[in-house]
């Protein structure tokens, strides 16, 4: 939504909002001169508006969408508006339950690193960009095709990316089978003839649809081969039918991010980018903000920040701060998104957060959601096999940490735990300074 807001704002529209409540992300809107509120409230809404732009997290209740709706002023979903925008452009689309954000930010540096100034939609703050939407030149857009509510179904890429399928908001499509059939392979087939569709090796007979190119670590079409760690990066190799790479290095952690770079590396290698700025721009990715995110680090304590709401997800997390920091105590503390997720996927959260040597949970973060009777962070803990696992309030933290004295420490989830990320921050530099 921030990054349509400033895509309007950019060609000169009075842009104005509601969001639940301020954030990082709301107050740079305002300081780019773009108005927020965070109250139901009718007398915010300006008059004479011309679009109103909504995401389905919004709930249908909402007193505000319900007015905006009876003035006959058009309202649309952020995906309808998105795909207006992509069909006067040559679209690139990264959809997948898990990693679309990172490959998206990926092939955009990639891009525009090695001469294609393409446009980007994205769903994270690229911290090279510092944004989520960058407008280039070129008649190429970047677009993270987010599949809630079957949005990117709106799209019509000339070029896609599926990274994952693994089973996701199963209260949209109510099994895992519906999210293929209605989801992810009506959407293979909105793409453009004529364009290329790459696909994780291992997912690939999950879509089933013919036509896909594979890509992955040591299997696949485009693969990447020998991965290892060197003096703090991912050093790995790279190969498909146009040739091969040797000794490419990545800064970000965790061989589910070089297996991102691959599909990243075989999408700028079609466009024409050269291997040497390939080469360059790999080892110049910074990353995306809340996707692994180094907040602090000294001598006793390192600190990351991650997006991580689904198991798979917090299994990528874990298991990147476990190879690079092998041997050291690792703390960390989940809240989970949504009372259905968690319904659906306690016992993989369970299974995910056992591979922690020190766990603390929050309580569910309900977005749109109302609560659901016997569904709680408690029903995450009962399934975890791990002794050292407490429940807490968001407010307790950091002073709860104090305890744990951790080696490595990871805050994880989708919801308003970002807001404690500074405070946590905070008290470990004060607690460096005591020592």
């Amino acid at each position: 939504m921030s990054a349509l807001a400033r895509y309007f704002h950019g060609r000169g529209k009075a842009v104005h909002g509601y969001d639940r409540t301020p954030t990082p992300l709301t107050r740079a809107l305002e300081t780019a001169g773009m108005s927020v509120h965070y109250e139901e409230d009718l007398s915010a809404i300006p008059e004479q508006l011309d679009l109103v732009v909504y995401t389905p997290a919004i709930p249908a209740t909402h007193r505000e969408l319900q007015y905006l709706r009876e003035q006959g002023i058009p309202v649309l979903k952020r995906a309808e508006v998105l795909g207006i925008i992509s069909r006067h452009m040559r679209t690139i689309a990264i959809a997948g339950t898990h990693g679309k954000t990172t490959t998206s930010s990926i092939v955009t540096h990639l891009l525009r690193e090695g001469g294609v100034d393409c446009t980007a939609f994205l769903g994270g703050i690229a911290m090279n960009l510092g944004s989520n939407f960058v407008e280039g030149s070129s008649d190429w857009v970047v677009i993270e095709a987010d599949e809630f509510d079957r949005s990117f179904l709106h799209l019509e890429p000339e070029l896609m990316a599926i990274t994952s399928l693994d089973a996701d908001h199963l209260d949209i499509y109510g099994d895992a089978e519906a999210m293929l059939e209605t989801g992810f392979r009506a959407f293979a087939k909105k793409q453009k003839s004529g364009g290329q569709r790459w696909v994780q090796a291992d997912q690939v007979d999950k879509l089933g649809l013919p036509g896909s190119l594979t890509y992955g670590i040591d299997i696949g079409d485009y693969r990447t081969t020998n991965v290892r760690v060197e003096d703090g990066y991912f050093v790995f190799d790279y190969a498909d039918g146009a040739g091969q790479l040797t000794g490419l290095r990545f800064p970000l952690p965790g061989r589910h991010n070089v297996e991102n770079a691959t599909v990243a590396i075989a999408i700028a290698r079609y466009l024409g980018v050269a291997d040497a700025a390939l080469r360059q721009a790999l080892l110049s990715f910074r990353g995306i903000k809340r996707r692994f995110e180094l907040v602090y680090r000294d001598e006793a304590t390192v600190y990351f920040d991650d997006y991580a709401h689904h198991p798979s997800e917090l299994r990528a997390a874990i298991g990147a701060a476990r190879e690079l920091f092998p041997g050291r105590r690792l703390t960390g503390v989940f809240q989970p998104h949504l009372y259905t997720r968690t319904r659906d996927f306690a016992v993989g959260f369970a299974q995910a957060l056992d591979r922690l040597d020190d766990a603390v949970l929050l309580d569910i973060y309900p977005a749109r959601e109302e609560p659901i009777a016997g569904v709680t962070s408690a029903m995450v803990r009962d399934l975890m096999t791990k002794q050292s696992v407490r429940l807490a309030a968001k407010d307790e933290l950091p002073e709860l940490l104090a305890e744990y004295h951790p080696e490595v420490l990871l805050t994880l989830g989708a919801g308003d735990i970002s807001d404690r990320v500074e405070p946590i921050r905070e008290f470990l530099k004060r607690r460096k300074a005591l020592v």
